[in-house]
């Protein structure tokens, strides 16, 4: 049996940082994506899965495990992100599936589409849409947030899900699933990322709405709710001085890694959720939603 106390370091991250959007090559330690440890069986054979912000972080240990589990995996990502995609591209290839790279900007409206149409052009067709492309930067009071950095948040974190699943819904069938990315922030949120949480909480109502509306289609929505985790995204949040605790007020004792939420999102995409819709996953080393 594995401790999940003494899985990884408890002693915290050396201080750095870095411009966003962050990047995996720089951080210290390396994250696990499950590159080493990830054994599929077999659960999403023949799937075609679309996944935002797949690069790094949380969406490439998910892509690695969609691969492992035997579907094909597309990719959004920023074009400055392109080293961390053509890493989750080889992985998700050595696996045995096919990849595909879309690169580009999701708080574009024609981007969105685009994506949803060139996955189903190289793949025929659409079975696991996962939003999970975020954006988050640490702020000092509302009164200090200017409009094109909130602006830049809502249309990254929610008006991209908008366009996305407007576009992949009338292409998805029976037995499709969607999973949104949302976080511990929309339960508990902190006050230097007032405008993140408040985009985290939106994206519950999201799912639990979308869920719903598709389920007399046979159509699954729910979402996975991270806590701590280690990815590019936390250096690059503008909060140095949090590394050396990060994640260390959580039951467990530690911060996360991204290896230890792809399962969620298996679980979640997979026939072993057949009779879940409408949930929000908590992986949070304990902390309560």
């Amino acid at each position: 049996m594995t401790d999940p106390t003494a899985q990884y370091p408890d002693d915290g991250f050396p201080q750095q940082e870095q411009e966003q959007p962050g990047l995996t090559a720089p951080m210290e330690p390396q994250p696990d994506h499950g590159e080493k440890t990830y054994v599929g069986s077999g659960r999403l054979v023949g799937k075609r899965a679309l996944i935002t912000g797949g690069d790094s972080g949380i969406g490439r240990a998910v892509a690695i495990a969609f691969a492992r589990e035997g579907a094909d995996v597309a990719i959004t990502y920023l074009p400055e992100e392109q080293d961390d995609a053509d890493d989750t591209s080889a992985w998700i290839e050595l696996a045995g599936s096919r990849s595909l790279l879309l690169p580009g900007d999701l708080t574009d409206e024609d981007h969105c589409i685009w994506t949803v149409r060139e996955t189903i052009s190289e793949f025929g067709g659409l079975d696991i849409l996962v939003l999970n492309a975020g954006y988050q930067e640490s702020r000092d009071g509302l009164e200090n947030i200017p409009t094109p950095e909130f602006d830049r948040v809502f249309r990254t974190n929610l008006y991209s899900m908008m366009w996305l699943g407007r576009e992949a819904i009338p292409h998805l069938g029976e037995g499709a699933s969607i999973i949104t990315t949302t976080s511990i922030q929309a339960f508990s949120p902190s006050p230097e990322l007032i405008d993140y949480a408040m985009t985290k909480a939106a994206q519950v109502a999201y799912t639990k709405a979308l869920a719903a509306q598709l389920g007399e289609r046979g159509i699954r929505v729910n979402a996975v709710a991270p806590g701590p985790i280690w990815t590019p995204l936390i250096p690059a949040t503008s909060w140095p001085e949090k590394l050396p605790t990060f994640g260390q007020d959580t039951p467990l004792g530690r911060a996360g890694q991204p290896a230890e939420v792809a399962g969620a999102y298996v679980y979640l995409a997979s026939d072993a959720s057949t009779y879940v819709s409408g949930a929000v996953l908590p992986v949070t080393g304990g902390k309560p939603l």
